[in-house]
């Protein structure tokens, strides 16, 4: 059952209470460069991202502020502050449509509640952001490591520092390089709290391990029905961080996707390249526009077809040189293998 949060919204997009599971990503080109900004922008889109953060550590950056939020004003964009209030007010009048921020480093309380107030009159949210690697030493000192006891109070001692000043609108985002301890956090903040949480493990690495991680972390908290927005943190393409939200969506059975596919790992009964035929099949995903949500099996032998994928809305099993279709678990006819991605574009767009 999943956590009921506070809504947020974040521009024209709600997250929170029983709304979708949002992906984020964020730019690695400099901000001040537009042309490379807004390359990568529409590359995020088309992946599939749906909340797009860019640092801001200056003044020129906020003056590129202006120019995204002209050509791109319906996209939810997050200014990453660190140290000084003064940027995140700038980004605010700038038109920004959610703030990233440590409370604790960006100045004294009074920048706190200046960026509190402004936020507040323009309807702007606040991410509180915690990184288990930059903990306050108060913190630190009192449990000697950045435990996930250390990180949750740290969290909630950031969230203090807004609603000291009358400030709800929040969203967490508790962060570690060490997966148990990104999960144990985000549990323990789940338990106390109803801002929305978002999910990530960060300094991940690169994509295979990156992915695998953040599989982990935050697959296993969508699974205790805790996270309202993730990012697949890597040191990558951020459009591969799209791809691979995506696939833990997917893998979990959140996704939005239309079209999902199950297939078996093969062996030795299989006398078809399905291999080949599940990357192919990949290929016409957005060629195929059922009415519903169905899900496909690919299967490469009889044992694995009907009965192992009844549950499918349809699918194949593969045979020598042919596969047989079935739907619903039932058999229907069979295919010769150069024509089963054809009939099976024709089958899914007619459900």
């Amino acid at each position: 059952m999943r956590r009921i949060s506070k809504t947020v919204k974040i521009n024209k997009l709600y997250i929170g209470g029983n709304n979708r599971i949002a992906v984020q990503s964020m730019l690695n080109t400099e901000t001040a460069d537009i042309t490379a900004g807004c390359k990568q922008i529409d590359r995020l889109v088309s992946a599939g991202c749906d909340i797009i953060r860019f640092t801001v550590p200056d003044m020129q950056s906020v003056k590129a502020v202006y120019e995204y939020k002209s050509r791109y004003p319906d996209i939810p964009f997050v200014a990453d502050i660190h140290f000084n209030h003064k940027t995140a007010l700038e980004c605010i009048a700038a038109g920004i449509d959610k703030i990233r921020i440590n409370p604790g480093n960006i100045g004294s309380e009074d920048g706190v509640a200046a960026v509190a107030k402004a936020a507040k009159s323009k309807g702007i949210p606040i991410r509180i952001g915690v990184n288990g690697g930059s903990l306050e030493k108060h913190i630190l000192e009192k449990y000697g490591a950045p435990t996930a006891e250390a990180i949750a109070e740290s969290a909630f001692y950031h969230a203090g520092l807004l609603e000291k000043y009358d400030f709800t609108d929040i969203v967490i985002s508790v962060k570690s390089s060490n997966v148990a301890n990104m999960i144990k956090a985000n549990r323990l903040i789940a338990e106390k709290c109803d801002y929305p949480l978002h999910l990530g493990v960060t300094e991940a690495g690169l994509r295979r391990i990156g992915e695998l991680k953040n599989a982990i972390g935050i697959g296993s908290l969508l699974c205790d029905g805790i996270g309202d927005t993730i990012r697949v943190s890597l040191t990558d393409d951020p459009v591969n961080e799209v791809y691979a939200a995506r696939d833990i969506l997917e893998a979990l059975d959140m996704s939005e996707e239309l079209v999902t596919t199950v297939s078996c790992p093969t062996c030795g009964r299989t006398e078809i390249d399905l291999i080949a035929l599940c990357r192919e099949f990949d290929k016409i995903k957005p060629e195929l526009h059922p009415s519903r949500k169905i899900k496909v099996a690919l299967m490469g032998c009889v044992v694995n077809g009907p009965g192992e994928a009844k549950e499918c809305d349809i699918g194949i099993a593969g045979g020598r040189g042919e596969a047989l279709l079935f739907k619903g678990g039932v058999p229907q006819y069979k295919i010769r293998y150069e024509d089963i991605l054809k009939v099976l574009k024709e089958e899914i767009n007619g459900l």
